[in-house]
């Protein structure tokens, strides 16, 4: 049998395709394999280089096949849907991840290791754990208006409300009764949303680089442990600003016959690391105009009185993106400067 230099491979939750070529670039392999099957047959077969979409459990058999001695490279699904032919199936789409392997300008998604995944799904946690807890105070609040009962605004509102509720015996018995159920709930949500905050301070307590990262103004333990988790090599972006613009961070390019025509951000990469970022940088934002921070510069404030805060904070974070890239490659900590600094 022909020796099969790459391999393209389509992966379900049990339902392989692979998509094999030679040296002369021939298709000498199509296959679908089961779950069992597909492992057998990389076991037995001669290590080669496979391309797997970065989807889900991509990173289990990027680990798997890895130490089997392949070579395996991830590619995100934007990244491949070009080299689709006519026609969406799983033949089709191992054929596109396998010629898009080939291309010598593609960029690959670095595989993760399981300690990597496991500190990621700790965040995923606290965000769902935070999205319920909005939630429910959004219901406890909507039910209490029903009764003519309002609070301000305020996550720590919450508590003081149901106190009231409970205290108001002209409400009737059955609604105190679902508003202590509601209670028992949200303070559930709030132990266990302490309870995952506390494992992440720990993690980013024990990184050196993460500790580093916190310092920076608008960063915080959770943004720098993001940063940490999320971001591969920081020494594959060849700047600052090639950095933010793979978080997303940078407008989008319009420009035509000469003319520059920035637009909104890309919104490129990882929400959940650019969301972070954004509300950081929102937070730092509204202590500056407040006049609270010590940490504002004369290109800030020269920003805010051109641009609506709402522009300003998106800028703000792809400057502390760009400043984050920079203390992970160089390893240095971060300095205040008392001058506007120059662009990274």
């Amino acid at each position: 049998m022909e020796q099969i230099i790459r391999i393209g491979m389509d992966t379900s939750k049990s339902v392989f395709q692979l998509h094999g070529v030679n040296a002369a670039e021939r298709p000498i392999l199509r296959k679908k394999l089961s779950r069992s099957a597909m492992v057998k047959f990389f076991e037995k077969a001669v290590p080669t280089t496979i391309a797997i979409e970065a989807c889900g459990g991509s990173h289990h058999w990027a680990r798997l096949l890895g130490s089997q001695g392949h070579e395996v490279k991830l590619i995100a699904p934007q990244l491949a849907k070009p080299y689709v032919k006519r026609g969406k199936n799983d033949a089709a789409d191992a054929e596109a991840l396998c010629e898009a392997m080939s291309r010598p300008t593609m960029r690959f998604v670095p595989v993760k290791t399981a300690d990597q995944q496991a500190a990621l799904m700790l965040v995923g946690l606290r965000e769902r754990l935070i999205r319920n807890r909005t939630q429910l105070a959004n219901a406890i609040r909507g039910f209490a208006m029903e009764f003519g009962i309002v609070a301000a605004t305020g996550m720590c509102r919450i508590e003081p409300l149901l106190e009231r509720i409970a205290a108001d015996q002209s409400l009737p018995e059955l609604a105190r009764e679902l508003f202590a159920m509601h209670g028992v709930e949200y303070r559930n949500l709030l132990a266990e949303t302490k309870a995952v905050e506390e494992k992440l301070v720990a993690l980013h307590r024990s990184d050196e680089c993460s500790r580093r990262l916190a310092e920076i103004p608008g960063v915080g333990p959770v943004g720098a442990s993001l940063l940490m988790m999320k971001t591969p090599d920081p020494r594959l972006f060849k700047s600052g600003r090639d950095f933010a613009a793979w978080i997303g961070l940078t407008p989008k390019d319009h420009s035509t016959a000469g003319k520059a025509r920035p637009g909104a951000i890309t919104r490129a990469g990882d929400e959940m690391l650019r969301s972070v970022l954004v509300v950081g940088a929102t937070a730092l934002l509204q202590h500056v105009r407040a006049g609270r921070s010590r940490h504002t510069s004369r290109w800030l404030t020269e920003l805010l009185q051109r641009k609506k805060p709402k522009l300003v904070a998106v800028a703000l974070a792809n400057k502390i993106a760009r400043i984050a890239w920079k203390l992970m490659v160089s390893g240095e900590s971060y300095r205040r400067m008392e001058k506007q600094p120059q662009a990274i």
